[in-house]
């Protein structure tokens, strides 16, 4: 019975493994690109590695090198990292409903630290309850090419040019319009809260009022502003129970 029980959890961290592994080429090559931005904040390779190894959202990690960069502080650097993650509060409230009651705590603490877009969406469409072994072998291939493609991008940057950085950091940018664009043109709500946030950005940065404020702060007052009042004047419907 013991063979058995340990032939079955080998098989399902190596299903991780194998449903993360096209995650992990997904990310190492975004994270070339945050590397480069890394670069240009004064990282080196192992402290980028380090600190895509504790975040694990694009968002997350260029918020963190864009502050770092303007020379914030580590309070505006926590919250700003605390708004733009905070959709992962939510993924990791919709995964607790599918924990077995038998679930250590440690296991569910482990699977909530390894929340991302990509293995939140590869977790919930499994059937039954979370196995936290299968959790463990998608974010372990993955965090491996997330981490590895920071220090690479950082390697990267450092061996090129200052002018070809700056060109490579213009990549980034346009995997970020890769995302939103795609829901732009679906929701035209979306797409009129991007250009108010475009347009906001750039009044906050010309206003000779504003100027003493760091550009790490006006970017969490204007995420939390354009957010809260979007989420008041246009509630996402809700969806209501087959059941």
């Amino acid at each position: 019975m013991k063979t058995f029980e340990s032939n079955s959890k080998k098989q399902v961290f190596i299903e991780g493994i194998r449903d993360g592994f096209p995650i992990a080429l997904g990310y190492m090559a975004v994270a070339f690109s945050l590397g480069i931005i890394a670069r240009m904040a004064n990282f080196t390779p192992l402290q980028g590695f380090v600190n895509s190894f504790l975040n694990h959202a694009s968002a997350g990690e260029y918020a963190v090198y864009t502050v770092v960069a303007a020379g914030a502080g580590y309070v505006e650097m926590a919250i700003m990292t605390l708004v733009v993650n905070a959709r992962y509060l939510l993924m990791s409230t919709a995964l607790c409903q599918k924990f077995s009651s038998k679930t250590s705590m440690i296991n569910r603490m482990l699977v909530g630290f390894s929340v991302t877009d990509e293995l939140f969406a590869i977790t919930i469409k499994r059937p039954g309850f979370i196995e936290p072994l299968y959790n463990c072998g998608a974010f372990l291939i993955a965090a491996l090419g997330w981490c590895f493609g920071t220090s690479f991008g950082i390697i990267a940057g450092e061996l090129m040019p200052l002018r070809l950085v700056s060109a490579f950091s213009v990549a980034l940018y346009g995997m970020f319009l890769a995302c939103i664009m795609p829901e732009a043109r679906k929701h035209g709500i979306v797409a009129v809260l991007i250009i108010i946030s475009f347009i906001s950005s750039y009044i906050a940065f010309r206003v000779p009022a504003l100027s003493h404020i760091s550009s790490g702060t006006k970017t969490i007052i204007l995420t939390v502003i354009i957010a809260t009042v979007a989420a008041i004047a246009f509630p996402h419907p809700e969806v209501e129970d087959d059941d």
